[in-house]
């Protein structure tokens, strides 16, 4: 029976293996670390490991720590090299906070600082993986975060929403719970008048896209509402619930689960494995544009072919990732294109008969075969 509810997350038999995201401003306060909320916490994280639940903690909070000991205006983020020097300083004694306290009930926390990189390339993805999975069988808590002493604005996550989904994807976790300053999705912003939290989500449309904030209210973190939902596209790619829950109060996975306050985002499918990571994929090398005919084709199950395509952009080879968009400006799929741009560009519509003159060797099936496509 696959989890319907909050309460279902402290259900070993539902839920055998949680992720939780920590934001900056939970963890981190004007006077530092919040050793009490946090100490509670880990008590939580303790009470379902002794459920017999395996606990991965994506964790926030580098940056600013460091920069509250290096001094560093704007909280480590006025400029990409102040982040890189905050999150080098402050990774160490974060690190060392949840090793601290979780050993306190006897766990063993394992430090893992990833980049993009690490879940985009396939071989590095599963990499992660199989170390996760050892970390785990082994009976520790894995505490990770990006590595934002390295990462440059163009190979990072930008928010740990996203890093948290794609982590449980690797993880083949249950659910992910993201710790945020807000209860969970309202249908329009919660500061206006008759607002209200929507209790369960199945499956992130373009409506539920609508009512999503842009705002962090916390002005410390780097993600909003829009990156909370993109996290649960990904997560709901690999069949994983993900649940949106106010981490203010004392003890606040008890608040969530057990009073049942937050959203919940139940999956309407469930992906391979390795179309679940092509699908979460954050950086595409380029877009094929479609026309009706072959996004209503590719919505059936139907490859794409060149017939199909009306345009080309970005520059790619043969077996990047590509999306693939409709004439509405939509995204319909994301794919591993088996041309590069310039072939792409040259059989656009054209029917498999008349691409070999063009192309000088016989077609190729698809441009993007439906075994190598993932619908979003």
């Amino acid at each position: 029976m696959p989890i319907s509810r909050l309460s279902d997350l402290s259900d070993r038999a539902l839920a055998p293996r949680l992720v939780i995201k920590v934001g900056s401003a939970l963890l981190v306060g004007k006077e530092g670390a919040r050793r009490r909320w946090l100490t509670a916490l880990v008590a939580e994280i303790a009470e379902a490991r002794a459920r017999g639940q395996d606990v991965i903690v994506v964790s926030s909070g580098a940056i600013a720590l460091g920069a509250a000991t290096l001094g560093l205006e704007k909280g480590g983020r006025g400029s990409l090299a102040d982040a890189q020097a905050a999150a080098a300083v402050g990774q160490i004694a974060l690190s060392g906070l949840w090793a601290e306290l979780l050993g306190s009930h006897g766990l063993t926390a394992a430090q893992m600082l990833l980049t993009l990189d690490d879940l985009e390339d396939r071989r590095r993805y599963l990499n992660v993986t199989a170390t996760l999975t050892r970390l785990l069988d082994a009976g520790a808590v894995p505490v990770i975060n990006e590595n934002d002493s390295v990462a440059t604005q163009e190979i990072r996550f930008g928010d740990n929403d996203r890093l948290a989904a794609r982590v449980a994807q690797a993880a083949q976790a249950s659910a992910v719970l993201l710790l945020s300053d807000i209860d969970g999705l309202y249908d329009r912003h919660p500061k206006e008048p008759g607002a209200q939290m929507i209790p369960v989500v199945e499956g992130v449309t373009r409506e539920v896209h609508a009512m999503a904030s842009t705002e962090s209210n916390s002005g410390m973190g780097s993600g909003g509402m829009v990156s909370k939902l993109q996290a649960a596209e990904i997560a709901e790619l690999a069949g994983i619930c993900l649940v949106i829950g106010n981490g203010q109060h004392e003890r606040p996975v008890a608040r969530i689960i057990g009073e049942g306050i937050g959203t919940l985002f139940l999956p309407r499918r469930s992906a391979s494995a390795r179309k679940a990571w092509l699908g979460g994929r954050l950086r595409l090398k380029g877009s094929i544009h479609v026309d009706a005919g072959a996004a209503v084709a590719l919505r059936r199950g139907s490859s794409l072919l060149a017939k199909g395509v009306t345009g080309v952009e970005g520059h790619f080879d043969r077996g990047d990732p590509v999306a693939i968009v409709d004439a509405e400006a939509r995204v319909v799929a994301h794919g591993l294109s088996e041309y590069h741009a310039g072939e792409c560009a040259a059989i656009r519509g054209l029917h498999s008969s008349e691409q070999a003159e063009v192309l000088g060797y016989s077609p190729r099936s698809s441009v993007v075969h439906r075994d190598q496509l993932v619908l979003k």
